[in-house]
């Protein structure tokens, strides 16, 4: 109870994610995931792509007292994105971060000025689901054992013109999330 409290009176911290955040991010990863958690080469090339004149990738992470305890990824192809990850501590549950970030991915798609932000979650995983659909995301159709090994199902969502779903980007609204 008081790790949360925590949490909630100091916010944790966003910030771009950078190869020395690799590591941190892998032990949350197969925490959260761990039958199909992504791989240090799967971040390594994610993050290859997030920097430069060329840059298609978000990728964030969040830090509370110097521990990683959130992070969330998108990819922006013309004007279709894809949240490819979102991820947040246990300990951080119930405070607002899944939303900060994802809010941040969906800023960074209409930096991208991409018209769609499409992403997959897991059938089981009703809490993300939840997340989605108060940003205004709608289920779309499945992906059959996308999730391997587990051969876990996918639900497709689709948000379409992210930047009605970011806080304070509408006309008269002063929303801080």
């Amino acid at each position: 109870m008081t790790e949360s409290a925590t949490a909630e009176s100091a916010p944790a911290a966003l910030r771009e994610m950078r190869w020395w955040d690799i590591d941190p991010v892998l032990l949350m990863e197969r925490e959260l995931f761990p039958e199909d958690a992504w791989s240090r080469g799967m971040f390594w090339s994610e993050l290859a792509h997030a920097r430069g004149p060329g840059a298609s990738r978000r990728y964030l992470v969040a830090e509370d007292d110097g521990r990683v305890v959130g992070y969330a990824g998108l990819v922006a192809s013309g004007e279709q994105a894809d949240v490819q990850t979102i991820a947040v501590a246990r300990d951080h549950w119930g405070t607002g971060l899944g939303a900060r970030l994802l809010t941040e991915l969906l800023r960074a798609a209409t930096d991208f000025e991409c018209a769609e932000v499409l992403l997959e979650c897991r059938v089981d995983n009703t809490r993300a689901q939840r997340l989605y659909e108060r940003f205004g995301f709608e289920p779309i159709g499945f992906r059959r054992g996308y999730y391997q090994p587990g051969n876990v199902d996918a639900l497709v969502m689709r948000l379409t013109d992210p930047s009605t779903s970011v806080p304070g980007t509408e006309r008269g609204t002063d929303n801080h999330g």
